[in-house]
């Protein structure tokens, strides 16, 4: 542990600590991803991990920015290497999330926010036991959404059942989580997670000895 008063010269002590793995998940529709916007936004230190996915690219998706779009022959090469600290398959398409960055991030104190699943988040609390936090991001009714889903206009109503059915099951894995926010207003789900990221960033149990 470093002393209080120790002598630090310019050395900035942001980074004289582990990195976190801020996980953001939860069930299509919640706003997740305008969470994710806002804390990029207000963290410019923040780095988003960039997921695998054997995906089609949605309209006004490009590579490398949402996603690494790959073909399911690639995705399933990495896999057999190794080179994914988490994997799954979710609506019939395979996610990952590279193993390098997270670890090289982690030794040099600098954190990563991820948006991933449910079962991608509980790999990574697994492998990374200190150095993740997962955050559930939760609607405020199954009814409020089913309107939010069925307003986007981008799926059909047999894709919609299939995401709420999906949105209950992942609900049952909250145990598994560190926070939760209900998104029913978004500056407060917005003010609520940049807590979660501030005092987390300030544990002293972070800091490297």
């Amino acid at each position: 542990m470093i002393p209080y008063n120790r002598t630090v010269g310019t050395r900035d002590l942001r980074f004289d600590r582990h990195g976190i793995i801020f996980i953001v998940s939860g069930p299509s529709g919640t706003g997740k991803s305008t969470l994710v916007e806002a804390m990029l936004a207000r963290h410019t230190d923040l780095t988003l991990s960039i997921s695998y996915t054997t995906r089609e690219p949605r309209a006004g998706e490009e590579q490398g920015r949402e996603y690494q779009f790959v073909p399911r022959s690639d995705f399933e090469a990495r896999r057999d290497r190794g080179e994914f600290a988490e994997w799954a398959e979710v609506h019939d398409a395979l996610y990952g999330t590279a193993r390098a960055s997270l670890d090289e991030a982690v030794g040099l104190g600098l954190d990563m926010l991820l948006d991933i699943d449910v079962q991608g988040a509980r790999q990574l609390k697994a492998a990374y036991t200190d150095a993740a936090v997962a955050v559930m991001v939760l609607p405020p009714s199954w009814e409020e959404l089913a309107r939010r889903l069925t307003e986007r206009r981008t799926e059909t109503p047999e894709v919609i059942e299939r995401r709420l059915a999906r949105a209950r099951g992942e609900a049952e894995a909250l145990g598994s989580y560190d926070y939760w926010i209900v998104n029913a207003d978004r500056a407060d789900a917005i003010a609520t997670l940049d807590a979660i990221v501030r005092a987390e960033r300030a544990r002293v149990s972070r800091m490297k000895s």
